[in-house]
């Protein structure tokens, strides 16, 4: 008889190797790859969509050109201007006002007509009830001649940022009211 070793058949060693990849293994890589390649397809064109209005480079505030010098008096008086503006992709005109007038010093400043109070329009001298005033007709919002708050509003009316060039007022972007309270 023999021994239990030699019953065993000695079979060479296989030399160490790359491991092979299955059928099922390799269908799984490929299926998942072109399902990425194809989604990141999809998906790219939209991520650009919603990124692109933040790459384009914005302009300056331009100014725009509005009312002669020679027409300005101390009396406000309501000058309405169109702005081109570009809101993504989408170009629109918009009709915006300003009222207008110089202070005792000569000086051209431009208030905007949006009440502080709820966003309602405010008239020049439109309430007998208090003469020499803007007066908002939605909540009773009353200001000075320089857009001073008196009533109901929290904060004077904002002015333009205002520029004499050629003759004429050019007015740029809105900002908080430094005038008011240096009554004419």
């Amino acid at each position: 008889m023999s021994s239990h070793n030699e019953e065993q058949e000695i079979r060479p060693e296989k030399p160490p190797g790359r491991r092979e990849m299955s059928r099922r293994q390799f269908l799984t890589y490929t299926l998942g790859g072109a399902t990425a390649f194809m989604g990141a397809g999809v998906v790219l064109p939209m991520v650009r969509f919603a990124v692109d209005p933040i790459l384009h480079k914005k302009s300056e505030g331009e100014s725009i050109k509005v009312a002669e010098v020679s027409r300005i008096t101390d009396q406000p008086q309501e000058f309405t201007f169109e702005l081109k503006q570009q809101d993504g992709w989408y170009a629109s005109t918009a009709t915006l006002t300003a009222w207008i007038r110089k202070d005792e010093n000569g000086e051209i400043y431009a208030l905007s007509p949006i009440c502080k109070h709820l966003g309602c329009v405010v008239g020049w001298n439109n309430n007998q009830s208090f003469p020499d005033e803007y007066h908002c007709p939605c909540h009773g919002a009353r200001y000075t001649k320089s857009g001073e708050n008196l009533a109901v509003a929290p904060k004077p009316l904002d002015q333009y940022v205002t520029e004499i060039r050629d003759g004429w007022v050019y007015l740029g972007g809105i900002v908080p009211n430094t005038i008011a309270g240096k009554e004419a």
